[in-house]
């Protein structure tokens, strides 16, 4: 009896010891290293600039009205069609302009004559005081009468002139070359002189963007900037799109004192791209020369406390923690002033599952930077279309 209890106790020390031993077994065999996404910095040219919104506006605008009142006889254009300066966009009835002419014409002829017969009378007067046979006094009426029709005549050879203009002026030209718009009195109505607005006119060559920056942002990154020197500028239409270059023409003078702002004028080639006057827009105008600098994504950049920092990985593929100076964003990617260098590698996806020292498996990915705007353009690039 005694022996069977003692059989039964080393079974059950050992299943004891061997329960014990197991754990220790697992202690000791090591979790293979957390397989991460790793990317090299890419070193690239990246300029900082500043978005404004705009309206833009044609260099060139008018609202075309008559010169003369009368009454609308033709419309000789295709509203919306482009037209040039100088080209006959509506006629009004000549007739009265022209039956004014031909009254003034017979009025200077008659004025003629009795001018030059009041030059005979005063030379006759001359001759007979020279001869004593005329009082003074009568040969300086004759002279006065003499004066009265150059003066006569004068004046109506003045309004024969302004009656010759009218009638030209019933031919309503286009001032500049440019759209014109539909027509807001058509054939048959009456119009009156400089109150009628018959369409408007805009330029179509060149449109220009006004925009106001602000007086800290202009002194902190412009102060240096002058018209002649044709910094670049990109303009993005509100429908997105490719971004047209253009370049500032155009810089105020003094800063408005309500505002505190600057303002600013771009221009851009409005018939190669399709701009129109009156379209929302934002210009992006540039701070600096472009400049190259290392590149990250967004998401690598970890904060601690007031400082940002990224995990690089070692020789040995352990992370370490790398504090950095952030630079400007563009798009996912955030450009690195200090603390990275070319051929440095960091944690893509940043510290969300990991932390510094830890071994790891780099899964090695590239950074595409094909789709991300990282340059406006150089200050010294100038456009055909500005010149």
């Amino acid at each position: 009896m005694n022996k069977i209890s003692y059989t039964l106790s080393a079974v059950a020390l050992a299943l004891v010891l061997s329960g014990c031993s197991q754990p220790s077994a697992q202690e000791g065999q090591q979790p293979p290293p957390l397989t991460i996404d790793v990317a090299q910095v890419k070193m690239a040219p990246v300029q900082s600039w500043h978005t404004f919104t705009t309206r833009l506006q044609a260099p060139e605008r008018v609202v075309l009205k008559p010169r003369v009142s009368g009454q609308v006889e033709q419309m000789t254009f295709k509203e919306g069609e482009r037209i040039e300066k100088g080209q006959i966009l509506f006629r009004l009835d000549p007739r009265p302009f022209e039956v004014q002419v031909e009254t003034l014409n017979a009025q200077l002829v008659s004025a003629d004559a009795a001018l030059m017969q009041a030059k005979s009378e005063a030379r006759r007067a001359k001759q007979l005081v020279a001869e004593k046979a005329m009082s003074t006094e009568l040969a300086e009426q004759r002279a006065a009468t003499l004066r009265q029709a150059q003066a006569n005549r004068d004046a109506i050879a003045a309004q024969l002139k302004k009656a010759r203009l009218d009638l030209e002026f019933s031919q309503v030209e286009a001032p500049i070359s440019g759209v014109v718009s539909r027509a807001i009195v058509t054939k048959g109505n009456y119009v009156s002189a400089g109150e009628t607005t018959l369409a408007t006119i805009v330029s179509d060559q060149q449109i220009y963007a006004y925009f106001d920056v602000d007086e800290r942002t202009w002194s902190d990154k412009f102060a240096g900037v002058d018209a002649t020197d044709a910094v670049t500028v990109q303009l993005q239409r509100i429908n997105g799109g490719a971004s047209v270059p253009g370049v500032v023409d155009f810089i105020d003078n003094e800063i408005n004192p309500n505002t505190g702002t600057l303002g600013v004028r771009a221009v851009f080639d409005a018939q190669q791209h399709g701009l129109k006057p009156g379209a929302f827009a934002r210009v992006s105008l540039g701070a600096a020369d472009a400049t190259t600098m290392p590149l990250v994504p967004e998401r690598a950049i970890g904060t601690d406390l007031k400082n940002r920092f990224v995990l690089t990985v070692d020789a040995n593929n352990t992370l370490q923690y790398r504090l950095v100076e952030l630079g400007e964003r563009y798009g996912a990617f955030r450009a690195i002033k200090s603390g990275l260098e070319d051929g440095d590698k960091v944690a893509a996806n940043g510290p969300a599952r990991v932390g510094p020292g830890m071994p790891i498996t780099p899964n090695m990915v590239t950074l595409n930077l094909d789709d991300t705007r990282l340059v406006i353009a150089q200050r010294d690039t100038q456009l055909s279309a500005a010149n």
